[in-house]
């Protein structure tokens, strides 16, 4: 194993003078004892599934339970026709970013980033800093490997896991996947994808998980929106030099104790939070009819 936390992946990028993409792919190569290409093709195939995930949901789906659908349409029609207040590209992200999780909450095809519940906020960043940054096809690719080189060091020093750790663990560590991500992508130092990492998941620490109905799709598909427009604004303070003064091993460390702490009912059991609220059981209700009244 070529990593085991942040702070090696650093040292090892900037000892050996390599991108923290090429570093995992390297790494993906020993651990899977697999060739460069087939490492490769594998996650260009990701990459095709993350790019039809976004183009369907921007045609409009909707969930089965009627609880989520469409509002990836209305931002995009919003975008085309005013002036977003925080910018075109940040909303492009976020409109990416809830087209991805509308898609998989109407049981479509997604690529799981670090999980599904919080599969949008790498690929709906990826695809609307495309349109600024205009990358290759391989450093499209590469965008996956170094949000895949962070997403790896949660997985094996924390937790990725809303039921474990709340959505801290799931759309945090995605945020700071994809905040990484883009600062190589738009030219910054392995050091500076740290600080966005680092900058991202603090800033979402203690995000409870609290499904409405059990279902992954309220609060969790406008929790990616967030979490995508967190990415672009710690990607482009960390471009600009802004550092965590907690260092990113550090901050995964705490994020993983704080859900550790958590409430069980805080936990993706539907139990507390906005689950519980009346409108929340209103809804679970419905999804299941439910009769309030009777229970």
């Amino acid at each position: 194993m070529l990593f085991r936390n942040v702070a090696e992946l650093i040292e090892r990028c900037e000892s050996e003078g390599v991108s923290i993409s090429e570093l995992m792919i390297q790494q993906e190569m020993a651990v899977r004892e697999r060739s460069r290409e087939e490492v490769f093709g594998q996650m260009e195939e990701n990459l095709k599934v993350m790019e039809d995930a976004v183009e369907e949901g921007l045609k409009g789906v909707r969930s089965h339970s009627g609880l989520t659908g469409g509002d990836a349409v209305l931002i995009q029609n919003y975008i085309q026709n005013h002036t977003p207040l925080s910018g075109n590209l940040l909303m492009d992200a976020v409109s990416k970013a809830v087209a991805t999780n509308e898609v998989n909450a109407a049981m479509g095809t997604i690529c799981a980033t670090p999980t599904a519940g919080s599969a949008g906020c790498v690929p709906g960043t990826l695809f609307a800093v495309k349109n600024q940054l205009k990358p290759t096809r391989e450093q499209m690719v590469r965008y996956l490997f170094t949000s895949g080189a962070f997403g790896f060091v949660v997985a094996n020093n924390a937790s990725i896991s809303g039921a474990a750790g709340g959505c801290q663990a799931e759309v945090g560590s995605a945020a700071g996947m994809a905040a990484a991500a883009i600062v190589e992508m738009a030219g910054g130092t392995p050091a500076q994808s740290a600080e966005a990492m680092a900058i991202t998941l603090k800033n979402m620490l203690g995000l409870v998980c609290d499904p409405v109905a059990g279902l992954v799709e309220v609060p969790c598909v406008k929790r990616n929106a967030m979490g995508a427009s967190n990415a672009v604004v710690a990607a482009d303070m960390a471009l600009a030099g802004v550092t965590s003064r907690i260092p990113c091993d550090e901050v995964i460390d705490a994020m993983y104790k704080i859900g550790q702490t958590m409430p069980v009912a805080l936990r993706e059991t539907a139990q507390g939070g906005l689950a519980a609220t009346p409108t929340g059981r209103e809804l679970e209700a419905k999804v299941y009819g439910i009769n309030l009244k009777s229970e």
